[in-house]
C-alpha cells in the first residue's frame, strides 16, 4: 500500500505538469472505486489546478471552484502522460490537461478514491485527523498529551490518524525500532524522553523515504515509472528472522491489528 512518502512523491512528480494547468476533459472508465466517482467531480473540467498539496495519504487538486481528492487506495498510482498514450487495463481515471499531457489513474484493486471537496468547507474524509508529522505541530509534548493514559499498544497508538497522520505501517515499524520502543507497549506508559526520540525517528523515517523515493513495493512506482528505492534501507520490516542490525539478535515477528509486526526483544523490551 503506498504511504504517506510514496504519496508524497507522487505529489512532488506531477506537480511541475499540473500546477496552473487547465484541465479540458475528464475521462472515468470505471467509476466503482472504493466510494463511487460523484458526477461533481466533473466541475473540475474548465479550471486551472493551482496547487497540488497533500493531507494525510489524500492528494488534493485545488481549484477556485474546489478541490479533487485522490486517495490511491492499496494499489494505486499517478502518472503524467502525452494524450496519444492509449489506456491498458486498470486505467480508470484520466485529467487531461491543456499543456497537451494527461493524468492518469491505475488501479487494478480499485481500493482507491476520487471525490470532489466543493470550496473550501473540508470533506467528511479530511475531518477528524491529527497533524502532520513532519510539521511543528507534531512534537513530542503533543505526543505524550495524546498518549496519557491511553492502554492502546503504541504501535496502533502512531498509526491512528487522529493521532497523526500518514504513520503506516512500514515507518511505524521503523519508526518504533529506532526510537528502542516495544509496539505492544501501552502508549500511557510513554516518557517524555522516549516521546522525544519516537517523535524524532518518526520525521528521521519519513524524511529519509520521501528523499529517497518512496519504498519499492509491486504496487507502486514514481510518476516517472521509476521505482522507489527505500526498501533497501529499512532496517526490520519484512526481516523477521534476521539479525537485528543493532545487536544482533533474531528479530521477531507479531500480529499487530491485523498487520505484521517486527521488533527486536533485546533492542526493544517491552
Amino acid at each position: 500500500m503506498p504511504e504517506l512518502p510514496e504519496v508524497e512523491v507522487s505529489r512532488l512528480g506531477i506537480i511541475p505538469y499540473v500546477e496552473g494547468q487547465t484541465v479540458t476533459d475528464i475521462t472515468i472508465r470505471q467509476p466503482k472505486l472504493r466510494w463511487p466517482i460523484p458526477d461533481t467531480l466533473q466541475q473540475l473540467k474548465g479550471q486551472v489546478i493551482r496547487r497540488v498539496t497533500r493531507r494525510a495519504k489524500y492528494l488534493l487538486l485545488e481549484t477556485d471552484v474546489g478541490t479533487a481528492i485522490v486517495h490511491l487506495g492499496m494499489s494505486g498510482s499517478l502518472r503524467v502522460l502525452p494524450l496519444s498514450q492509449p489506456p491498458e487495463k486498470h486505467d480508470h481515471v484520466d485529467v487531461i490537461l491543456s499543456n497537451g499531457r494527461l493524468i492518469r489513474y491505475h488501479d487494478p484493486r480499485r481500493f482507491g478514491a476520487w471525490l470532489w471537496q466543493e470550496g473550501e468547507t473540508p470533506h467528511a474524509v479530511l475531518g477528524k485527523l491529527g497533524p502532520e508529522p513532519l510539521t511543528d505541530a507534531f512534537d513530542p509534548e503533543y505526543l505524550l498529551a495524546k498518549a496519557k493514559g491511553k492502554k492502546m499498544v503504541m504501535k496502533s497508538f502512531i498509526m491512528d490518524n487522529a493521532v497523526v497522520v500518514g504513520v503506516g505501517n512500514i515507518y511505524a515499524n521503523e519508526s518504533l525500532f529506532c526510537a528502542g520502543i516495544h509496539p505492544k507497549r501501552p502508549a500511557g506508559s510513554l516518557s517524555l524522553a522516549e516521546a522525544t526520540r519516537l517523535v524524532d525517528e518518526i520525521k528521521t523515517v519519513l524524511a529519509a523515504a520521501i528523499t529517497q523515493g518512496g519504498t519499492t513495493l509491486k504496487d507502486f512506482t514514481q510518476v516517472d515509472g521509476k521505482a522507489g528505492y527505500f526498501a533497501q534501507e529499512l532496517r526490520v520490516y519484512g526481516k523477521s528472522g534476521q539479525p537485528c542490525p543493532v545487536c544482533g539478535s533474531a528479530l521477531e515477528r507479531i500480529i499487530i491489528g491485523q498487520r505484521a509486526t517486527v521488533f527486536c526483544p533485546q533492542c526493544q523490551p517491552l
